[in-house]
């Protein structure tokens, strides 16, 4: 057996060793389950948007939430992938999901790679991150049950604020500084509002004249208002559904100030098999939190097997092995309990 790492350097080094074949991105893998997820989001829609039956509607909304859930969840690999690695991949994507959704990619590139910067994760300067741990049950509810408003801020954001923003100077700034960026962290600012590409300026442009054909359609009685109200409940859903998982992904304990890599790593969470169902509510390698942050660049297809390889090289007493949680609604239920003051003195939060 490996011996267990002293440090957050020396358990990457070996994370690194055990997983580094592991490492190119599967272009084919990509494109197959990107494609898969939008037929079956866009299906599971129009089924439930157009069915008589209400036991069809529901499964097929449903299928429509996890399937949304999945597809938008491929922004976050966008972030780690170079476009050469699967050509044609960030175009696609935003064609068939981030502009319909009105959440192009640009909401994410140069924002999540923050977060895996060490000198900030944590830290105020970190765009994902809030001491959640802190925050009183009911304040933290308010934060899940918040996500269910996200079609409308995308609504508001891409039809209203983005097009004035080409007439107003301060506006644009705001838009792109404070409203481009998928983020949980109130007070972060984009630091790349002077140095913003013109692929994203397009990504505007085209989720503005997207959300202004759509409230056009429907106006007009083109688009069958039962179906664009489906079409909102399903995005919503899915968006709680990641806020939830937002919530199992850390636990949240840091109050702002640098951490060790080891802390880092602590703080982060796996909920691997044997739980089946995280697959669903932590789609595209989402439920391997803590490894995604060992190893960033580690396509999500190589996840599972690589995460296999760890957990059976590394010793009993790695600090690997401690980064694990049953499931969703144990890590939920330990968050809350924690928000809560319930945490014996004895045994402080994780």
């Amino acid at each position: 057996m490996t011996k267990t790492a002293s440090d957050g350097v020396g358990l990457t080094k070996q994370a690194y060793g055990l997983a580094q074949d592991l490492m190119t991105p599967n272009a084919t893998v990509y494109w197959a389950d990107m494609l898969v997820s939008v037929a079956l989001m866009w299906g599971g829609v129009v089924v439930a948007a157009t069915t008589s039956n209400l036991a069809i509607g529901l499964a097929a909304g449903l299928v429509g939430v996890l399937a949304l859930y999945r597809a938008l969840s491929f922004i976050h690999e966008l972030t780690h992938i170079r476009d050469d690695e699967a050509p044609g991949f960030r175009l696609g994507w935003n064609v068939l999901v981030g502009v319909p959704l009105m959440t192009p990619s640009l909401m994410y590139e140069g924002v999540h790679n923050v977060h895996h910067v060490k000198d900030r994760f944590g830290t105020a300067l970190d765009p994902e991150y809030l001491p959640l741990s802190r925050f009183t049950p009911f304040k933290l509810a308010g934060f899940l049950f918040v996500a269910l408003l996200a079609p409308l801020g995308v609504i508001l954001r891409s039809a209203v604020l983005v097009p004035l923003s080409f007439v107003i100077p301060s506006l644009r700034r705001m838009v792109r500084g404070r409203l481009s960026a998928l983020m949980i962290n109130p007070d972060f600012v984009r630091e790349d509002v002077d140095r913003w590409r013109r692929e994203w300026v397009i990504q505007d442009i085209a989720c503005w004249l997207w959300s202004w054909t759509v409230i056009g359609a429907t106006i007009a009685g083109w688009l069958p208002l039962r179906g664009v109200l489906t079409g909102l409940a399903v995005f919503a859903l899915a968006t709680f559904l990641n806020q939830a998982r937002t919530l199992a992904a850390h636990h949240w304990d840091n109050d702002g100030g640098k951490m060790t890599l080891d802390e880092q790593f602590l703080d982060s969470v796996n909920v691997p098999p044997p739980n089946v169902l995280s697959a669903l509510w932590a789609p595209v390698g989402l439920r391997y939190h803590a490894l995604h942050h060992l190893l960033p660049r580690l396509p999500y297809h190589n996840l599972g097997k690589a995460h296999a390889r760890l957990a059976q090289a590394l010793a009993a007493d790695s600090i690997y092995h401690r980064a694990s949680e049953r499931g969703l609604f144990p890590a939920l239920a330990d968050l809350f309990r924690r928000a809560g003051g319930k945490v014996p003195a004895d045994q402080p939060a994780r």
